[in-house]
């Protein structure tokens, strides 16, 4: 059997990869290894919190997690639909022993996933997920009688979550005169991402609130702009917020309509961290995807940045190192450890709004502190992702590549985690030159490192 766990915990199809049998061991494991360092060896019984998303498997799954916890010892407290972030956030708040959160992130709805937090709401390590999965393998103790997790539903702890949110703004904060539009992909946070923004006093218009346990992600949310940025300009709002299916990631809109990314954001809020002295070592963390644009702005803004592998676990890997306070990814997971274990797109949402409101300025004025340079990147699919690395006609093509564009662009390839696939990224002064560039190296690695 494979490694069940991937980048983010354990995805699949919903009853086909990941079933209902699967998910109650997996839950057995979890709590054996996750309670073990907690609960279970100072001798009292172990609390989990159980949320999900919006899909409809989550219901089923939710029942099998809940019931793999309880008999294994654990009591088990379902929360409901809640953002992946909220779960995070209140099993540290309220000192439970793990977390369970049932979402596939962004993917379609077909998927689910399940994602395991340890005590403090941290998002486990390698090590951890592998201790894990090797106790699917090992017979346990079944207690009986008292002995046995009990099962609770405690929906009133997304309110404890909303109230986290808003109090992260200070007590001074306010959205009053803000108008803005939220597209919550119908997911996680249909309803947390509304309350949040309200309760600051901005004018909320939603979009893809409501959902059915089908809709989730379904040409919506962060993954699908375009009824955003119309309902943006529509509704004559300042910005527009876009989230995914478990809302830990946020891209935004501006006034007119113009995508502001990930990058664009992380750079808003290392500037506004940086003026308030919060940002640590004047530092922020991003991933080697980063345009190079983000990387100019923060250096002419006195600020280091921290790169590092594709992935928020990475960028979270070095902020608790390292003791940074703020890191991200082009795809808008942004992580604020003051506030957050984990990328928090309501979160980051509210900061980014309240800059606006503090500063005066609309957002794309302050999107200004960088300039994206054109992006392109070919998936090479079909080829030997090991061998690219090192074959010499290849690095000679990529140094011919990175000379020709000296300070003005980037060429980055990344062999797939996953799949046979080679992604060439290239950045150049013009959109024309970068794909032209980056044609050219897919080419050269295709004819190389080919399989067929």
């Amino acid at each position: 059997m494979g490694r069940l766990f991937g980048t983010d915990g354990v995805r699949g199809v919903a009853n086909s990869d990941l079933t209902a049998e699967l998910a109650l061991d997996l839950s057995v494991a979890a709590a054996h290894v996750l309670g073990e360092a907690g609960a279970f060896a100072n001798g009292h019984r172990p609390r989990a919190l159980v949320g999900r998303d919006s899909r409809a498997s989550g219901e089923f799954l939710e029942a099998a997690v809940v019931a793999g916890l309880a008999s294994a010892g654990v009591d088990a407290v379902r929360v409901g639909v809640v953002p992946t972030p909220g779960v995070a956030y209140l099993v540290a708040a309220t000192g439970a022993d793990l977390g369970v959160m049932l979402s596939a992130s962004h993917n379609p709805m077909p998927d689910n996933g399940i994602k395991f937090f340890a005590r403090g709401g941290i998002k486990l390590d390698d090590d951890l997920e592998d201790t894990i999965e090797q106790r699917l393998r090992e017979p346990w103790q079944r207690p009986t009688g008292a002995g046995v997790g009990r099962v609770t539903d405690d929906p009133g702890l997304v309110d404890a979550y909303i109230a986290h949110l808003v109090a992260s703004l200070g007590a001074d904060a306010s959205l009053e005169g803000v108008t803005i539009v939220i597209d919550s992909a119908n997911g996680a946070a249909s309803a947390t991402a509304l309350a949040a923004f309200a309760a600051q006093g901005a004018t909320v218009v939603g979009i893809h609130h409501t959902p059915d346990g089908l809709n989730i992600n379904d040409r919506c949310g962060s993954t699908h702009m375009d009824d955003l940025q119309k309902a943006v300009v529509e509704h004559g709002a300042d910005l527009g917020i876009a989230l995914d299916g478990d809302a830990d990631r946020c891209l935004a809109v501006d006034a007119t309509g113009s995508l502001v990314d990930g990058d664009q954001i992380l750079a808003i809020l290392a500037v506004a961290m940086q003026e308030n002295h919060e940002l640590q070592s004047d530092t922020v963390v991003a991933t080697v995807m980063s345009n190079l644009g983000f990387l100019h702005a923060m250096r002419s803004q006195g600020i280091r940045v921290d790169q590092t592998k594709v992935g928020d676990r990475y960028v979270l890997e070095s902020m608790n190192a390292n003791g940074f306070t703020l890191g991200g990814e082009q795809s808008g997971h942004v992580i604020m450890s003051e506030f957050a274990t984990t990328g928090d797109g309501v979160l980051t949402g509210l900061h980014l709004t309240a800059r606006m409101a503090r500063t005066g300025k609309s957002l794309a004025e302050l999107a200004e502190v960088m300039t994206r340079l054109p992006q392109v990147m070919v998936n090479v699919r079909g080829v030997d992702k090991l061998r690219a690395g090192s074959d010499l006609e290849i690095k000679a093509a990529v140094s011919a590549a990175t000379k020709r564009l000296g300070d003005s662009g980037r060429v980055l390839l990344r062999p797939s985690g996953t799949e046979p696939v080679v992604r060439v990224m290239v950045e150049a002064p013009t959109f024309d030159e970068a794909q032209e560039i980056c044609e050219e190296l897919a080419d050269v690695v295709k004819a190389r490192v080919s399989l067929t």
